[in-house]
């Protein structure tokens, strides 16, 4: 496709990731107008591959990194309020190993989480005893105190979806599959140059964010003349996921004996996900793959705690993400900073990237990014994420437990592993998705179990699918209960309805 001369923007955001994705929606509502590209799908590398949970960031006051700590812990009540259909308190058991921590630095510790910051939905800290305590069944009899305390467990990639999906309803225009290549200053402003399936466009901009994660760093060398003050240092974090180690709905927290700490949690009802590692990575984010070391690493510490020991040989799934860690002098990648920063330059024309961050800050550190901009924007609307819903979030009570009751009776026809499967990734948007259906008939046909057609159209059309792979990896978990199939089903469906289903391509902006 030949060079256009596109639409004009107030935000250009680069990245669809959950900073990029927040910024967007943040933006979106405050009335400006706003395009969002992504090179590959939403959240298709570091913003899917977390420990799925939001969370304060306990071993985090260990480096006495309390502002964030503050910080997160706030965050995290108002995610947990914004999104009960993805979101929910998970209670965690730090099985006590006296000669890595003594009892009163843990209880210490505790009693910080439990109080820098209000709670409303999660239970305050306490003592347990294993040998009595349900957690501790599943625990090598060597542990028999521990302390529990709670932290929320999230959905990672549909909170980026819904994310982005919000903003496209309070009008962003979001174009995955499509790359920024280039930013070059024009009228006090940016002209990008944008290329996807279908070519290359122009698009102008007043003000560019570069939220591109853990290519911040190259985007700006590459793809800008602007050079940055800040930097940031990738670690690749790494995950597997093995069969349900334990019957119970704890999560556990594991010390090891170089301080870290590795989580196990109950996982998609039949699995335990474990992770995760901190290692120093140099090559490309999207290449990132567990390496041998950092899969004897989780199996040997889950052996260490639990009864039933695992080996590689019983990884039913392995992820790596690359975390852009805002770079410090820390020598060693578990104790360097997750706080971001926000870097805006001017010259030649006006350009904010976003460096560091976790999941849990990723509101805050939209609406403070939107902040910065509305002044050079000529709007003075004021923030208003904090007390809204995402899609699907407004459930009856913001109790996942009523609304998902309710789901039951409206759609009795539903298998129970639906109702359960739907009220959890759609929440209130179920009724988008199942529309005037009665019966199981009336989804279509069952491109694979418990995958039905009506579900893959509503996720192209609505949620910005294109591929298999973003349907049973990121729009849902379904991968992981299908080892093996045949997706043949899926990927002709899809091949046969992609110019219906199609999300917007890059040759179509000049029509906006």
């Amino acid at each position: 496709m030949s060079e256009l001369e596109g639409p004009s923007f107030d935000l250009l955001v680069v990245g669809g990731g959950i900073n990029g994705t927040g910024i967007a929606r943040d933006a979106a509502g405050r009335g400006l107008s706003v395009l969002l590209v992504e090179q590959d799908d939403l959240a298709a590398h570091t913003s899917s591959a977390s420990t799925k949970l939001i969370h304060g960031g306990l071993r985090y006051l260990e480096e006495f990194h309390f502002a964030l700590v503050r910080k997160a812990l706030i965050e995290r009540e108002v995610l947990l309020r914004s999104a009960p259909h993805i979101m929910r308190p998970l209670h965690f058991i730090m099985p006590h190993a006296p000669h890595l921590r003594p009892a009163w630095m843990i209880r210490a510790g505790l009693f910080l989480y439990d109080h820098l910051a209000h709670r409303q939905h999660l239970a305050a800290s306490g003592s347990v005893d294993l040998r009595t305590h349900i957690a501790g069944a599943a625990l090598r009899s060597g542990y028999q105190r521990g302390f529990v305390y709670s932290d929320g467990q999230t959905d990672d990639a549909r909170l980026v979806v819904l994310n982005g999906l919000d903003a496209r309803e309070r009008g962003a225009v979001i174009l995955t599959r499509t790359r920024c290549e280039r930013l070059t200053e024009h009228a006090g402003g940016w002209r990008a140059t944008l290329a996807g399936a279908d070519g290359r466009a122009q698009v102008a901009a007043r003000v560019a964010v570069n939220a591109s994660g853990p290519w911040v760093d190259r985007f700006v060398a590459g793809a800008t003349p602007v050079r940055t003050v800040h930097r940031v240092r990738l670690v690749k974090g790494s995950h597997i996921v093995v069969p349900r180690l334990f019957e119970h709905r704890f999560a556990y927290i594991f010390q090891n004996e170089d301080r870290r700490i590795v989580f196990a949690i109950p996982y998609e009802h039949d699995f335990t996900l474990l992770g995760t590692t901190d290692v120093d990575y140099h090559g490309d984010p999207a290449a990132a793959r567990i390496d041998a070391q950092e899969l004897e690493y989780l199996c040997a510490l889950a052996n260490r705690y639990f009864v039933r020991a695992i080996s590689p040989r019983e990884v039913r799934w392995s992820y790596s993400g690359v975390r852009p860690l805002l770079a410090d002098e820390s020598r060693d990648p578990m104790s360097v900073t997750r706080d971001y920063a926000l870097e805006l330059e001017w010259r030649p024309a006006p350009l904010l990237s976003v460096f560091g961050g976790k999941i849990t800050t990723y509101r805050r550190l939209a609406e403070d990014a939107v902040d910065l901009l509305t002044p050079l924007l000529g709007t003075r609307a004021e923030p208003w994420t904090e007390g809204a819903t995402l899609p699907g979030g407004d459930v009856p009570e913001g109790s996942f437990a009523v609304f998902l009751r309710t789901v039951e009776r409206r759609y009795p026809w539903l298998p129970p592993q639906l109702h359960q499967r739907y009220a959890h990734a759609y929440g209130t948007r179920i009724e988008r998705l199942l529309g005037s259906a009665a019966a199981l008939a009336d989804l279509g046909s069952e491109l694979l179990p418990a995958l039905y057609e009506r579900e893959v159209e509503y996720l192209c059309r609505e949620e910005f699918a294109r591929t298999a792979e973003d349907i049973l990896w990121r729009r849902s978990k379904l991968g992981l209960h299908l080892p093996g199939a045949d997706l043949a089903p899926l990927e002709d469906w899809l091949a046969a309805h992609a110019r219906r289903l199609g999300t917007r391509s890059v040759g179509t902006t000049a029509a906006m």
